[in-house]
């Protein structure tokens, strides 16, 4: 289990508009590091391709927090044999390109690493043109460029358990999408605090049911993106009339819910760690105390 670190590096936003492009090839142990500094440099001569198809690929949004690096960790720890693609996208940084650099040093010979840093934000929120103001565009554009059919997602400040890939993959056979339950963490100290029996439950369930069918947690998702392409759009646009601009995840699930069929593997693999600020935190610690028996 990987425990993110707080730190309060800053790094100065790229200047110009610049791309990124990390492999590391099966079966080489030293991952490789292209930079195009120019827009009109053809991506080609730049990269090392890589045209086989992966088993799964993940897909991290990121502003380049210290925890990046463990989520990205246990990313690399999972019970998968086959290659496998890890796509990171960098939204407005708030820290250091050094932490990309941890994450390739420590990607193992199976797993391939593509970073996208377009060098601005794509999200309204920091004056790019997509409504979802938590990536932008990032969660459509790497799930369309990424080399798999089966997609996972996972937010930079959160974990994965080491069966978390295997579970969805066998759990998504014949069906849509698939997906998982979760443990709360606590943001202080990081140690799980108890499983999510009340939100991010699966369709018709918990305490979203009336109002929105249920909810699944991104994080604990995955999607054939063969089976259910016009959902990956939806990524960029929140609910209708959300000030926030932060429900892009609710309008996956209403698709998903409403168009698609999908499966639970009843294990509970991905560590959520809660924001105080959440305007749902209050009545999560009720439910939270509840639980451990307070």
């Amino acid at each position: 289990m990987h425990h993110g670190k707080r730190s309060s590096r800053q790094r100065q936003p790229a200047s110009g508009a610049w791309l990124s492009v990390i492999r590391s090839v099966r079966g080489d142990p030293a991952p490789r590091c292209q930079v195009s500094p120019s827009p009109g440099e053809p991506i080609a001569a730049t990269a090392n391709r890589h045209q086989g198809a992966f088993a799964a690929a993940v897909i991290i949004p990121t502003i380049l927090r210290p925890s990046l690096v463990p989520a990205a960790l246990s990313v690399f720890q999972q019970n998968v044999d086959k290659p496998c693609q890890l796509l990171i996208g960098v939204d407005k940084p708030i820290g250091e390109a050094s932490l990309l650099n941890e994450v390739m040093q420590a990607c193992p010979p199976n797993w391939s690493v593509m970073v996208f840093d377009p060098g601005y934000s794509t999200s309204v929120r920091h004056g790019g043109i997509h409504p979802a103001r938590d990536g932008g565009a990032l969660r459509t554009i790497l799930s369309y460029a990424a080399n798999s059919r089966y997609l996972a997602y996972l937010d930079d400040d959160n974990w994965w358990a080491p069966d978390h890939l295997s579970t969805l993959l066998k759990a998504i056979s014949g069906v849509d999408y698939a997906y998982g339950y979760r443990w709360f963490v606590e943001a202080a100290s990081d140690q799980p605090a108890c499983v999510d029996s009340w939100e991010s439950v699966g369709p018709e369930q918990g305490i979203f049911a009336q109002r929105f069918g249920g909810f699944i947690d991104p994080n604990t998702l995955m999607l054939d993106k063969t089976r259910c392409e016009p959902v990956l759009r939806l990524w960029s646009i929140p609910l209708r009339g959300d000030p926030k601009g932060m429900s892009a995840d609710r309008n996956v699930f209403h698709i998903l819910n409403t168009r698609y069929t999908g499966r639970c593997t009843g294990v509970s693999s991905c560590f959520y760690r809660m924001d105080p600020q959440d305007g749902l935190h209050a009545k999560r610690r009720e439910r939270i105390t509840k639980a451990q028996g307070g």
